[in-house]
C-alpha cells in the first residue's frame, strides 16, 4: 500500500489531470507576466511592528534595549504610519503603494494560521503544504515531512524542473521541505556552500562562514544566508527561489527588542537590494514575483512579546505582502481575513500553476493576487 501511495502522489504532481482536475488552463498562464517568484520569510516578525513600527513600550531596558535613547531616535515616530516607514521602508514605500499587504486587524483583515501549535516546523510546513497538520506535525524536529509540499510539485512542473530552491537561516529546512523526496535544492544552516565549481564568491562566503561566530547552534547569521542567495540566483537563476530568515525570531527570543528591530530593519534592506537586483536582470524585470511572510507571531505583551507557542494568546496571527507584474496595487487590504495556509497555492498561482490539482486539501491563493482575466 505504501508504495501505491507513492506511485499515486507522483502522478499527481506530474499529471494532475489524472484524477480529474486540471493546472491553470495554458491561455490565463499564457497571458501573466510573472514566470518567477522569490518568497522570503521573516521568521517570528510580529504583525504588531509590520504594521506599527517600533512599539513604545518595548523600547525599553526590560525588553532588553541596551541604549533607549538610541533606539528612540532610530525607530520611534509620532504615529505608526511615520513608524513602520522607517522601520521597513521599502515594504511601505514600494511594497504597499505598488502591492498588497494581508493581516492588517485594524483593516478587519487580521491573517492568522489555521495549526495550533504556533511554532515554526508546523507554521512552514502549513504554509508550504497548503494545510495545518495538527497531530503529524507538531515539532521542530528533524523529520522528513510527509505532506507534498508547493516548491516540490513546481520543481516537477514542466519549465520548473532543477530551477527550485531553498537558501535559509535555519538548519531544519531540508526536513520541512523534505529534500530527499522533493528533490529541491536546499542550502540551510550554518555550514558551507556544497560543491566543487564555487565562484570566487561562494568561495569567499565559505571562508567566511567558517570564520564566523556561530550565535545559534541551529542558525545562520542573515547577512550570509541573504549573501549566499543572490549568488545563487546570479550562478542558477532558478524560477522559483524561497529565502529564509531567521534573526527577528533569535533576537525576540533573547530579548533583545533593539536588535530585533533592528534585524527587520536590515531584512527590509535586504529585500530592496534583491529587487533591484531582479530588475536589472532581463531574466527577472518585470516578469517576478515577490513575496514576504512569517511563520508564526508573538506575545503582545512586555512579559510575552519574546515568545510563541500553543499558550501564548496573539501568536497565531501573521501577515504577508506581494509584489508583481500581475498583482493589482491594492495596498494594505481591508476586510479580507487570511491564513497562512494559503501561501502555497499563492506562489504556484503567481507562476501560472495550479497548487491544488495535486493537493486539494490546500487552501485557495490569497485573494485577488492575480488580476482577474479578461474574456478572451
Amino acid at each position: 500500500m505504501r508504495i501505491w501511495s507513492v506511485l499515486l502522489i507522483s502522478l499527481s504532481l506530474v499529471c494532475p489531470s489524472a484524477f480529474g482536475q486540471t493546472t491553470a488552463s495554458p491561455s490565463a498562464a499564457a497571458s501573466q507576466k510573472s514566470r518567477n517568484v522569490i518568497y522570503i520569510t521573516w521568521d517570528g516578525f510580529r504583525w504588531q511592528e509590520m504594521f506599527g513600527g517600533a512599539q513604545e513600550i518595548l523600547i525599553a531596558k526590560d525588553a532588553g534595549v541596551a541604549d533607549v535613547e538610541g533606539a528612540k531616535q532610530r525607530y520611534w515616530r509620532e504615529t505608526d504610519v511615520e513608524r513602520r516607514e522607517v522601520l521597513l521602508p521599502f515594504v511601505w514605500k514600494t511594497i504597499a503603494k505598488r502591492g498588497q499587504i494581508f493581516g492588517d486587524p485594524s483593516a478587519n483583515a487580521a491573517a492568522k494560521m489555521e495549526n495550533t501549535h504556533k511554532f515554526s516546523y508546523p507554521g512552514y510546513s502549513e504554509m508550504f503544504c497548503g494545510f495545518a497538520d495538527d497531530k503529524g506535525i507538531d515539532s521542530n524536529k528533524k523529520f522528513p515531512n510527509p505532506h507534498v509540499n508547493v516548491l516540490e510539485f513546481l520543481n516537477r512542473r514542466p519549465g520548473f524542473e532543477k530551477r527550485v530552491a531553498a537558501i535559509a537561516t535555519w538548519d531544519v529546512f531540508p526536513s520541512i521541505l523534505n529534500q530527499e523526496r522533493s528533490g529541491v535544492y536546499v542550502h540551510a544552516g550554518p555550514g558551507p556552500i556544497p560543491g566543487n565549481s564555487l565562484t570566487d564568491r561562494e568561495k569567499m562566503l565559505n571562508e567566511m562562514i567558517a570564520d564566523t561566530v556561530v550565535l545559534w547552534p541551529d542558525n545562520q547569521m542573515d547577512v550570509i544566508t541573504m549573501q549566499v542567495a543572490r549568488e545563487y540566483l546570479l550562478k542558477h537563476k532558478p524560477r522559483v527561489l524561497f529565502i529564509g530568515l531567521g534573526e527577528t525570531d533569535e533576537w525576540g527570543h533573547g530579548r533583545r527588542y533593539d536588535r530585533y528591530l533592528h534585524a527587520a530593519n536590515r531584512s527590509d534592506a535586504f529585500v530592496a537590494k534583491l529587487w533591484e537586483l531582479l530588475q536589472s536582470l532581463p531574466e527577472y524585470k518585470d516578469q517576478t514575483s515577490l513575496v514576504l511572510g512569517c511563520d508564526h507571531g508573538r506575545g503582545s505583551t512586555i512579559r510575552d512579546w519574546t515568545d510563541h507557542g500553543a499558550k501564548v494568546e496573539g501568536a497565531e496571527f501573521v501577515w504577508s505582502a506581494v509584489l508583481g507584474p500581475d498583482t493589482p496595487a491594492l495596498g494594505v487590504r481591508s476586510d479580507v481575513n487570511a491564513t497562512l495556509s494559503q501561501i502555497a497555492a499563492t506562489l504556484a498561482t503567481l507562476v501560472g500553476e495550479d497548487f491544488r490539482a495535486a493537493s486539494p486539501k490546500s487552501a485557495a491563493p490569497l485573494a485577488d493576487v492575480v488580476k482577474k482575466l479578461e474574456r478572451q
